[in-house]
């Protein structure tokens, strides 16, 4: 089917498909690009008008006469929720189409409550926040969750998680679906927070790597500008690739010398109070490095190479341009990546760590919640998405 014989709707979808980074074009613009004619783009311009979905931008330069109208993306046109769901917090928000954040809150929830008390928890919440920022249930087009726990993304089940008691397979898209009508996305919390990463830091970054070190220890790996789960959505489980430091140390997952059995937070405060050092959780080592205690610098120094040594691996076989540290653990500052760094640059080769830089996350604390948003605005602004709001 030809572009000028297409259905109205589809001919809305690319034009806005062009119109959805946010610059600003003319009419003349949109011709040229598409090859539509002018009275087409006139039309399904005026069509997206109509939806709110673009608006009109001043600034046009004139070549004589009336100064030609602009258009771009308008990011108040829906809203989005955006779920951080932890072990034991979780964030809601809820932010336009450019991801700002027009209301947000964060609590203390255990992912242990199970599906029903948690999700409800984070629905009553979002609710709370549309009245909050003036806005109305349907304007919500998509809903992006992150949860601690391995996730089958085609259909947003939670597969097996091991701490997340009570979730395992549970529709969580459909039980949102029945108190809200909107596409609802899930997917492991660290690929989001790899997302909210490089939307935050790294826009134009196209292969990074972020690792999350807390509890336990995962990656979401970014390559050409995508996001790669792999084919059961485990991609990124570095948490249990074994390190040759802890060939005798148990892990939770029932094998031995795990990097998360040895560099976790858990795994940190175990080697210390093994040195009779106090420190009964991973909090307690961040306050006893940011206190100048030399065995828990030590300590974490060990634990950045253990990662590292994981991470040499990674980076000959993803080479990426950024690898970027974030998690509870990363508020230990420079040690964590300073002992990463020592590992990684001393055994990759130097075509590949010749323009890699291991940084601090830039979006910390926000990583999750801000990744979440991106994976439900993916989906809002898709022609799939565009589609069904047209009526196609």
């Amino acid at each position: 089917m030809s572009v000028e014989t297409s259905p109205a709707g589809a001919g809305a979808t690319e034009l806005f498909q062009l119109l959805r980074d946010g610059i600003p074009r003319t009419r003349a613009q949109l011709v040229e690009s598409t090859g539509l004619a002018r009275s087409t783009v006139a039309m399904r311009v005026d069509e997206l008008l109509r939806m709110g979905l673009v608006t009109p931008v001043a600034g046009a330069e004139s070549t004589g006469g009336r100064p030609p109208s602009r258009f771009a993306l308008n990011p108040a046109a829906r809203v989005v929720i955006a779920a951080d769901i932890g072990a034991s917090h979780a964030t809601v928000a809820i932010t336009d189409l450019s991801a700002a954040v027009l209301a947000e809150r964060s609590s203390p929830l255990s992912i242990a409550l199970g599906p029903e008390r948690v999700l409800t928890w984070i629905l009553e919440t979002a609710f709370d926040l549309l009245r909050e920022a003036g806005r109305e249930r349907t304007e919500v087009v998509s809903i992006g969750i992150g949860v601690p726990g391995p996730v089958e993304f085609s259909t947003g089940r939670p597969i097996n998680p091991p701490i997340m008691p009570g979730w395992d397979r549970f529709d969580v898209p459909a039980w949102m679906r029945a108190h809200l009508d909107a596409k609802v996305l899930v997917d492991n919390d660290v690929n989001v927070m790899a997302l909210g990463e490089r939307a935050t830091g790294w826009a134009s970054t196209e292969h990074l790597i972020f690792v999350k070190v807390a509890t336990g220890i995962g990656a979401g790996v970014i390559s050409a500008g995508q996001l790669l789960r792999g084919a059961q959505g485990v991609a990124g489980d570095i948490g249990h690739v074994r390190v040759a430091r802890g060939s005798d140390v148990p892990c939770t997952c029932g094998n031995q010398g795990c990097l998360e059995a040895l560099a976790s937070g858990p795994a940190i405060a175990r080697a210390l109070r093994a040195h009779g050092v106090e420190a009964a959780s991973a909090d307690d080592v961040v306050d006893l490095v940011k206190g100048g205690n030399l065995e828990a610098i030590q300590a974490v120094r060990q634990a950045g190479r253990d990662i590292g040594e994981v991470l040499t691996a990674c980076v000959s076989i993803m080479n990426p341009s950024v690898i970027a540290i974030g998690g509870s653990m990363a508020r230990v500052g420079e040690h964590l990546i300073a002992g990463v760094r020592e590992v990684v640059y001393t055994r990759s080769t130097p075509l590949a760590t010749g323009h890699l830089s291991i940084v601090q996350s830039t979006a910390a604390g926000t990583a999750g919640v801000r990744g979440a948003s991106m994976l439900a605005i993916e989906h809002a602004l898709s022609p799939e998405a565009l589609q069904a709001l047209v009526g196609v």
